[in-house]
């Protein structure tokens, strides 16, 4: 009995490395679905250059003033959110960029890309708007990018969709029987990203999401080192919130003060 108990042990221990290993080998794989997201070059009219890789996306108004830059959730077409961005900012301009490995940009996409890729997006916007005030939303995701964006760069205000404190804290309420911080690289601690940052910042998620969990979000809120303008849509999960009209006016009262 002893020696099948041992031999049970040693299965088991087994599994559970194959699947901390797969969990770690296709972090990537699970987090970045660009393939979803493919358009051609010539679909596209906004172009980042970087040192290894062309990031292509759009650019709503760029005669406009006062920019907004727009980050993107993990399987999102930005670009589908054009004709809403249009008709919320009409005196703004809207900058939405695919990420690397995303739409028509090149590349494969990691946290030590796409962080890099941000900054120089909002350098490219800034110098193009010189002395205007820069906005940033982002997106699941995207929120986690925005944070590092706005702990590096003069982000005037910042607005969150479905955010969460940190990757590895989301994916561990997903997988609670692994070592998630052991395992993930892909971190986007946007609860530490977050510290310093003092202006103001609105948190848009929903009462339903399945995908981050409230109790991430409010972590997030939590930490900040001031109080956040919170929209929470009781009925919302975590794809369909922007087709409430409370969304809608959040974004549009918090990006027009």
């Amino acid at each position: 009995m002893r020696n099948v108990l041992v031999v049970l042990s040693a299965i088991a221990l087994l599994v559970y490395g194959g699947i901390c290993w797969f969990l770690h080998a296709k972090q990537r794989d699970m987090l970045y679905f660009g393939w979803t997201t493919t358009v051609d070059a010539a679909a596209t009219d906004f172009v980042v250059k970087r040192p290894d890789a062309t990031l292509r996306g759009w650019a709503l108004n760029p005669n406009g003033s006062d920019p907004i830059l727009y980050f993107g959730g993990n399987a999102e077409r930005v670009e589908y959110n054009r004709e809403a961005f249009a008709r919320l900012f009409p005196n703004r301009s809207v900058y939405l960029l695919a990420y690397r490995g995303y739409g028509a940009s090149d590349g494969a996409p990691s946290q030590a890309a796409l962080v890099p890729d941000a900054l120089a997006f909002f350098d490219e916007v800034q110098r193009r708007h010189p002395g205007q005030k820069i906005a940033v939303i982002g997106r699941s995701l995207g929120s986690g990018i925005a944070s590092q964006v706005a702990a590096q760069r003069p982000v005037e205000r910042l607005a969150l969709v479905t955010p969460f404190d940190s990757m590895v804290a989301t994916a561990q309420s997903h997988y609670p029987f692994f070592p998630v911080g052991w395992l993930l690289n892909e971190r986007y601690e946007s609860d530490r990203a977050l510290k310093a940052y003092d202006r103001p910042i609105l948190i848009v998620h929903g009462g339903r999401d399945d995908v981050v969990p409230e109790a991430n979000t409010l972590a997030l809120i939590r930490g900040l080192p001031k109080p956040p303008t919170v929209v929470r849509i009781a009925n919302a999960d975590h794809n369909d919130i922007s087709e409430y009209p409370e969304f809608v006016s959040a974004l549009s009262q918090f990006l027009s003060r």
